[in-house]
C-alpha cells in the first residue's frame, strides 16, 4: 500500500509540475494585449501605415510641380520650424484633437510656429468613430483649433480617418455606418466653417471600412497615405490626390508630404 501511495504521489507531483511549466510557458509566450494598445490620445497620421501597407521607396519624379509639406503631432514635441522652412517645407498640418477627449498639448507651438516662419498651415482631427458621433467630433475639432479663417495662410481642417490603434480596424462599424459617420463629420464641419474638410486616409483602409465609397470625392480634397515611390491606386471617386503622405522617416520631422501642385495651388486651397 505504501509503495502504491508513493507512486501516486510522485505522479501527482509530476502532474502539478507539468501544469506549472505550461502556465509559465504561456505567460512568457502569449502576447499581452494591454502592452500593445497605445494610450488614448497618442494616435497620429499614418500610425498604422507601416504595419498594414508597409514602407519602402521614395517618391519618383513627378510630372507636375509638387510642394513639400509636413504633418506633426504631440509626440514630436517642439518642432524646429525654421529648419524645416530652410529645407523647403512650405505647408504643415498639426494634430489638434482626437475623439472628444484629447487636445494636443503642443498645438500652439506647432500650429503658430509653422505660421510664424511663413508656412501655410492647418489642423487635423484623429477620428474615433466608436466613441462619439461625427457631428460631436467635428464640433469638438472646430472648438479646439480646427477652425478656418480667410487669411491666405490657413488650410481647411483635415479628417484623419484610418486604422483604429485601440481596437478593431473599422471601429466596430459596418461600411454603411462608417460612411454615415464620415458624412456627419463633414457636413457639420462645413456648417461650422464654410469649408469642405480634407479627407486623409489609405486606400486599403478606405476599401475595407467604407466599402470603397466614392461619394465624397466631388467636394472633399483627398490626402492619400502611402509610403512608396508613388501614391498607388486611389480610393473610389478620386481621379487625383491633393496631398500625399509619402514617408514617416523624413529629415527633422518624420512625416513628409507632397502637395499636388505649386505653392500657388496650396494658397488657392487656403483661400477657398
Amino acid at each position: 500500500m505504501s509503495v502504491h501511495r508513493s507512486g501516486t504521489a510522485r505522479l501527482r507531483r509530476f502532474g502539478v509540475a507539468g501544469i506549472l511549466l505550461t502556465a509559465f510557458s504561456l505567460l512568457f509566450t502569449l502576447p499581452s494585449a494591454a502592452a500593445t494598445v497605445p494610450a488614448r490620445g497618442s494616435a497620429y497620421m499614418g500610425m498604422g501605415i507601416v504595419e498594414h501597407d508597409g514602407q519602402g521607396g521614395t517618391p519618383a519624379g513627378a510630372d507636375a510641380t509638387q510642394t513639400e509639406g509636413v504633418d506633426v503631432a504631440s509626440y514630436q514635441g517642439n518642432v524646429a520650424w525654421s529648419t524645416l522652412w530652410s529645407s523647403g517645407v512650405k505647408w504643415a498640418y498639426t494634430k489638434a484633437t482626437e475623439g472628444t477627449y484629447y487636445t494636443n498639448p503642443y498645438f500652439a507651438q506647432q500650429y503658430n510656429g509653422s505660421y510664424n516662419v511663413g508656412m501655410i498651415r492647418g489642423g487635423y482631427h484623429f477620428a474615433t468613430p466608436d466613441t462619439t458621433s461625427g457631428a460631436v467630433q467635428a464640433n469638438y475639432f472646430v472648438d479646439h483649433g480646427g477652425g478656418w479663417s480667410r487669411d491666405g495662410k490657413t488650410l481647411p481642417g483635415a479628417l484623419d480617418i484610418e486604422w483604429n490603434p485601440y481596437g478593431a480596424s473599422c471601429y466596430g462599424l459596418s461600411a454603411s455606418a462608417m460612411v454615415n459617420w464620415i458624412a456627419d463629420f463633414l457636413n457639420t464641419y462645413k456648417a461650422r466653417t464654410g469649408r469642405d474638410a480634407v479627407i486623409y486616409t489609405a486606400t486599403s483602409w478606405w476599401t475595407e471600412c467604407t466599402g470603397n465609397y466614392g461619394g465624397f470625392a466631388a467636394n472633399n480634397p483627398l490626402w492619400i497615405a502611402r509610403y512608396a515611390s508613388d501614391p498607388g491606386t486611389l480610393p473610389a471617386g478620386w481621379s487625383y490626390y491633393t496631398m500625399w503622405q509619402y514617408t514617416s522617416s523624413g529629415p527633422t520631422v518624420g512625416d513628409h508630404d507632397k502637395f499636388n501642385g505649386a505653392l500657388d495651388r496650396v494658397q488657392a486651397l487656403a483661400n477657398g
